[in-house]
């Protein structure tokens, strides 16, 4: 079952919080819902219906390069090393993971990592919209970080970013850009991934983007509080990819006295860890190197596969990386690899083409967000049209319009 987890919420009167360490900023609408998510240019804010799983085939390629099914539209809304619009700030290389955040005018941000050395951007940067969607401003809210790739938004309204590197931390940054990051070490020193965070159980799981990385869960001592608790990893009991998972405690965080996915000789190892996302007491997660989708039920411990490409019989989705969902339940995925294709496993359990960047075949897709009314989603080609190196000095960001829910 996919997840149905909604955008986070900045509201205003709480911004003094944000200064004050991230303490008590913001809410994860939950169940489905965005009642309190209102927007004033025509698209719904409560959505009723998943549209996702009735769109057609994609169209050919229109002025942006990307196939879009019928009724769709796109924008670019930033190219690494060209100032975003409205604003003085150069949009950073290498953009990847993302997240959404509704402010109290009405209006929205777009957080984006950048997955390259902090001599050459690095860190987190942010485009800010009007309630109308008009793009009012661009902004850092972290830097001095190395190869930002994924991370995850929090329920008190703050964005965790993963450093992927062997010594990576997580840092908890203001989506305002009013605060400075946070480094979060007890969370572990490892090849970070993404983040997602079980608020009521004071858990975040974590994934690892190496060939034998591992699942992690850091459970933390005080609500909206990361700066201390306990580094957890998974064993997947019986020897099997699927069943019982028990979480064993990782003795030294910091990762210096032994890299820290080998500290626990019994943990599982996952192929290359990506996104991550809780859904109704539901972990889904990615793992790249072997095309899976993975679903683990926190109630029970219970650990399946959702999708593989191995044995899917329309394997369309490889690549698997960064995802989302929609309230409804679709796990909407971003490709690595692949044919450069956004996919959604819809609620209904299909599989249906969302877009496809056509002409980048040497980038992947990252990054992808919904907007507040669920009617806009955005996502970045790392590196572009020319497929840059590493540093992904021709990253572009896109926004996609149109019927995701009726």
């Amino acid at each position: 079952m996919p997840i149905k987890r909604a955008d986070q919420v900045i509201d205003s009167t709480r911004r003094q919080f944000l200064r004050q360490g991230f303490a008590g900023v913001g809410w994860v609408i939950a169940g489905g819902t965005l009642s309190r998510c209102s927007s004033s240019d025509g698209e719904m804010s409560s959505p009723a219906m998943s549209n996702i799983a009735n769109l057609g085939p994609l169209l050919e390629p229109d002025e942006n390069g990307l196939r879009l099914p019928a009724g769709f539209s796109s924008r670019v809304i930033a190219r690494s090393g060209t100032a975003v619009e409205a604003s003085s700030y150069v949009w950073h290389n290498a953009p990847d993971g993302g997240g959404v955040f509704t402010t109290g005018d009405g209006g929205w941000i777009y957080v984006s990592n950048s997955e390259t050395l902090a001599a050459v951007g690095g860190g987190v940067g942010a485009v800010r919209f009007d309630r109308i969607g008009n793009i009012v401003d661009a902004y850092r809210i972290l830097e001095g970080t190395d190869q930002n790739c994924a991370g995850g938004s929090t329920p008190w309204g703050t964005w965790l970013s993963c450093e992927e590197t062997d010594t990576g931390l997580v840092w908890e940054c203001d989506p305002l850009g009013e605060s400075t990051g946070v480094a979060r070490p007890a969370m572990g020193a490892f090849k970070h991934e993404a983040a997602s965070v079980d608020a009521a159980n004071r858990h975040v799981y974590l994934t690892e983007d190496v060939g034998d990385g591992r699942l992690y869960r850091f459970v933390y001592e005080n609500a909206e509080d990361l700066s201390t608790g306990e580094l957890q990893v998974a064993e997947v009991l019986g020897g099997g990819p699927e069943g019982a998972v028990e979480w064993r405690t990782v003795p030294d965080p910091s990762g210096v006295s032994e890299e820290t996915r080998y500290q626990v000789s019994a943990s599982t190892a996952f192929d290359g860890g990506e996104g991550i996302w809780l859904h109704e007491g539901v972990i889904y997660f990615a793992t790249k190197g072997d095309n899976r989708v993975w679903a683990y039920e926190t109630s029970t411990s219970m650990l399946t596969i959702l999708y593989d490409a191995a044995t899917s019989s329309t394997p369309i989705l490889t690549g698997v990386d960064n995802l989302t969902v929609t309230p409804a339940g679709d796990v909407v995925v971003g490709e690595d690899g692949g044919d450069m294709q956004v996919v959604a496993i819809s609620a209904e359990g299909s599989l249906v083409p969302l877009v496809q960047i056509t002409g980048q075949d040497r980038s992947e897709v990252t990054g992808p967000a919904f907007g507040p009314s669920l009617q806009r989603l955005y996502f970045s080609s790392q590196r572009g049209t020319d497929g840059a190196d590493l540093l992904g000095m021709s990253g572009i960001t896109y926004e996609v319009s149109g019927p995701f829910f009726i």
